[in-house]
């Protein structure tokens, strides 16, 4: 037990460090290459710097991460793509009193360290104290349930925060968010897309070489998805 939490405290604090940073990071692009993720961007742009939205955002994910631990053996990207920069996001706010610390590299980077290294000790050692048949229990109930979340649940949200948002968010989330629909089988990546591809319309207008590059690139995208997908009659 004595060697898995030190393992746990090490992987966690060095995972979560990349994570929370490189989500932090993003929000300097283009003049700062960032590691992470259209996703994990966009939902921490819904919570807004809101430190109460940051931990309950993350806590949703708390429990189907534990089932999924539990029943699989593994941990589910949640940990690092939501819980993770969602939490350190939160904590961030209120522990340097700095309302904008969830886009700072450096305090992200130093409270990602301690929420991984908690998160994952936690969740290895709880995998570790629950019996085999119990753990069959878990994955045949939690991972469901988890699955719902994610499809249909998380892009129904993400489509009506972008319908509240503004008529260029909503109908750029619809259009794409159907097109990732048909293509990958979930509309969240495509209604993210969408909202991004809104703000840019928004902000400098629809001929901007901004709004027309972003177009061509997501339209590429789902183009070559759906080529390798086998979509295309051709």
């Amino acid at each position: 037990m004595i060697d898995l939490v030190f393992k746990s405290v090490i992987i966690g604090a060095l995972a979560g460090a990349g994570a929370a940073g490189g989500a932090a990071r993003m929000y300097h692009a283009p003049e700062v290459q960032g590691m992470g993720s259209f996703r994990t961007l966009g939902e921490m742009n819904a919570c807004n710097g809101d430190p109460i939205s940051h931990f309950s955002y993350g806590l949703g994910f708390i429990f189907s991460s534990a089932g999924d631990v539990v029943g699989m053996g593994a941990l589910s990207s949640n940990v690092l793509h939501r819980i993770v920069p969602n939490w350190s996001a939160a904590f961030s706010v209120l522990g340097f009193k700095d309302g904008e610390a969830y886009k700072n590299p450096a305090k992200m980077t130093i409270m990602g360290a301690i929420v991984g290294a908690v998160v994952v000790t936690f969740l290895n050692t709880l995998a570790s104290f629950v019996p085999t048949t119990m753990a069959q229990i878990a994955s045949n109930v939690v991972s469901p349930a988890a699955t719902l979340l994610l499809n249909p649940v998380l892009p129904v949200a993400f489509w009506l925060a972008a319908l509240s948002a503004g008529k260029e968010h909503g109908t750029y989330a619809t259009i794409f968010g159907i097109i990732a629909q048909f293509v990958m089988e979930n509309a969240a990546p495509g209604c993210i897309l969408g909202i991004l591809i809104g703000q840019s319309v928004q902000d400098t207008g629809l001929k901007s070489k901004r709004s027309i590059s972003m177009l061509l690139f997501v339209s590429a995208m789902f183009f070559i998805i759906a080529y390798f997908r086998g979509l295309l009659p051709f």
